[in-house]
This record gives C-alpha cells, sequence and structure tokens, in this order.
C-alpha cells in the first residue's frame, strides 16, 4: 500500500482495504463478527477525520481528531484477532496493521 500524505484519502485507502480484506475470509462466526467490528471502525477513522475538519471549535476538534485515533487503535485489535484464524491473509493483515499504528501515531 503507497504511502498518502493527503490523511482523509489515507483514511479511506485504509477502510477501503480492510473491506477488501475481510470479503476474502472463509464463513465463520468469529469471521463475521470481527469482521463487522473491523469494518466500522475503519470507516469511523475517516469519517471522524472528516467530521474534524469541520470542527465549530478547537474543542469539537480535539475530540474528534481523539476519536479517530482510538477508532485506529481498535482496527488495529480486530486485525490482530482475524490474524489468528486467517493465516492465508497474514501478510495482508500485518500490512493493515502497520497501518492502523502509523494512522494512529499520526492523529
Amino acid at each position: 500500500m503507497g504511502k498518502k500524505y493527503d490523511l482523509e484519502e489515507r483514511t479511506y485507502t485504509f477502510a477501503k482495504h480492510c473491506r477488501i480484506l475481510v470479503n476474502k475470509f472463509s464463513y465463520s462466526v468469529s469471521n463475521r463478527e470481527d469482521s463487522k467490528q473491523l469494518v466500522r471502525s475503519s470507516g469511523s477513522i475517516g469519517a471522524n477525520y472528516i467530521e474534524a475538519n469541520e470542527a465549530l471549535s478547537k474543542k469539537d476538534f480535539l475530540y474528534r481528531i481523539k476519536v479517530s485515533r482510538k477508532e485506529a487503535k481498535e482496527s488495529k485489535y480486530w486485525l490482530r484477532l482475524l490474524k489468528v484464524t486467517n493465516v492465508d491473509f497474514e501478510q495482508e493483515i500485518e500490512e493493515l496493521i502497520t497501518e492502523s499504528d502509523e494512522l494512529k501515531k499520526i492523529l
């Protein structure tokens, strides 16, 4: 995944790659539930970043950035769980874990 410096686009790309990934997994209860959580948290990173950029106050901006950062941390958690049961996709998951870490550090 190439690095992008437009954070809005970068968060979108991360969420998109998470969605592409989960569509490759076989069906199991844990894959289904963990994938749903990952889809939510990965999308929320960018959504809250967009909200932060439209904030009406500095306090609202900081709150939205913190929520976005929290969602990046949560995405890493779900990716780690999915890696346990989807070893065929370990490399792809590791790349997304690295990206979630980088997003967390930026935010």
